[in-house]
């Protein structure tokens, strides 16, 4: 373990085994740092804040403080992390708020890039990538193995599905079908996130099934729900948990 004696550490402070935090920190009372991260110089970390091993955490980053909501008061909420995300410079990520659910998450194996932002009371997976000054507002949920673009901006209560790919400087207002690919001022469907499918080893069969369904007039009525895709049901699933947000579904001319 080494910790620069420039940084304020609290005395309730619980930090993990080899964590390695530079010069001018802050870490408040209730923040837990698990084993061997790495926490770089003027970072600050406050809140019931916990998170995982292996973390790294880049200059400037600041994780835990208050929500930026005007209805939070000061309630008792958390902040969790998992383990082995890299936070780049100046990545906020905040709690959650007490009418919010009292808790933001964030998964494992997740890249966020300098001056990203996550709000109150988000959900996001597993192995994520948010690259540079995306905003993600509160109440969202982003699965696993989303990717979005830069200077992209998500709207509060939305849900992208896993493996979905958010175009640079795409405003998404609504909730995007898992792998799709979207892109425009305001969200629009532009075709599956064929990279990300291949990427995942889905043979071009389960993909051509799942394109056709997107892309059906009928997706509604789910006609090809009764093909055996696993894509599909992933589809399926995310459509019978959907809030009340509009779908980015494909425009039909």
């Amino acid at each position: 373990m080494k910790i620069s004696k420039s940084s304020n550490i609290s005395s309730g402070a619980i930090i993990g085994k080899n964590v390695f935090i530079d010069d001018f920190c802050s870490i408040g009372p209730n923040v837990k740092i698990g084993d061997n991260c790495k926490i770089m110089s003027h970072v600050h970390i406050s809140g019931d804040t916990t998170m995982g091993s292996d973390n790294i955490i880049y200059p400037f980053a600041s994780i835990g403080t208050d929500p930026q909501d005007l209805k939070f008061k000061g309630e008792n909420t958390k902040l969790i992390l998992g383990s082995n995300n890299k936070i780049r410079e100046y990545v906020t990520i905040n709690p959650g708020t007490e009418h919010g659910g009292g808790l933001t998450t964030i998964g494992s194996n997740c890249l966020f890039m300098i001056s990203s932002h996550i709000a109150h009371d988000c959900q996001v997976g597993d192995s994520v990538i948010i690259a540079n000054n995306v905003p993600i507002a509160g109440h969202c949920i982003i699965e696993n193995d989303v990717i979005i673009g830069g200077n992209s901006a998500v709207q509060q209560f939305c849900n992208i599905g896993k493996g979905a790919m958010i175009g640079g400087m795409t405003g998404v207002n609504k909730n995007i079908l898992p792998y799709t690919l979207v892109t425009g001022n305001r969200c629009a469907y532009e075709n599956l996130n064929l990279i990300g499918l291949k990427r995942k080893g889905f043979d071009n069969k389960i993909i051509t099934e799942y394109k056709k369904y997107i892309e059906s007039n009928d997706i509604i009525s789910r006609k090809l729900n009764n093909i055996q895709n696993v894509l599909i049901d992933e589809a399926v699933n995310f459509l019978n948990k959907n809030n009340n947000k509009p779908i980015c579904f494909p425009e039909f001319k």
